[in-house]
């Protein structure tokens, strides 16, 4: 099992990284890569909650994606799943509130753990594993870097 994470400080409170992150209606409006969502389940966001993401790959190829959420402890952990072809795929995020200058700050950890499934996986994992991670990362990054310039500034004391 591969694993990458990263961390990014968004100037926005728990909750309200949580609300975007978690309203899949929104998605394609902060996502830049996501260019529609399609919610598989009715009812409220949480365990059990699946949709299906087109996101476009940076050679421009178009990816479908499904996700299951897992686990979802508002507004702290996200936890999905996402079946690939030859890996599966567990991502999550957490939440954590900090202050900086008593004002509402998120710390936002994205981790995406990957579990080959089938021997081609870990013939292409074995070949592309370094290349495959700094990939990885980067579109995490990206993720994380979106979230954060679609959440404004609150600008308010951090709460207590």
């Amino acid at each position: 099992m591969s694993t990458v994470a990263v961390t990014e400080f968004i100037d926005a409170s728990t909750a309200d990284v949580w609300r975007l992150l978690t309203d899949l209606a929104a998605r394609p409006g902060w996502l830049s890569t996501a260019d529609q969502v399609e919610a598989l389940t009715p009812g409220p966001f949480g365990p059990g909650t699946s949709w299906r993401e087109c996101r476009e790959r940076p050679d421009g190829e178009l990816l479908v994606e499904e996700f299951l959420v897992v686990e979802a402890v508002p507004p702290h952990r996200l936890v999905l799943s996402s079946a690939g072809v030859g890996v599966d795929y567990r991502i999550t995020w957490t939440l954590r509130s900090v202050e900086r200058r008593r004002r509402a700050r998120t710390a936002v950890t994205v981790e995406q753990e990957a579990e080959v499934t089938a021997a081609y996986g870990r013939l292409v994992t074995f070949l592309l594993g370094g290349l495959a991670a700094r990939a990885v990362e980067s579109a995490l990054r990206r993720d994380l870097a979106d979230l954060a310039r679609a959440l404004p500034s609150t600008g308010a004391p951090a709460a207590a």
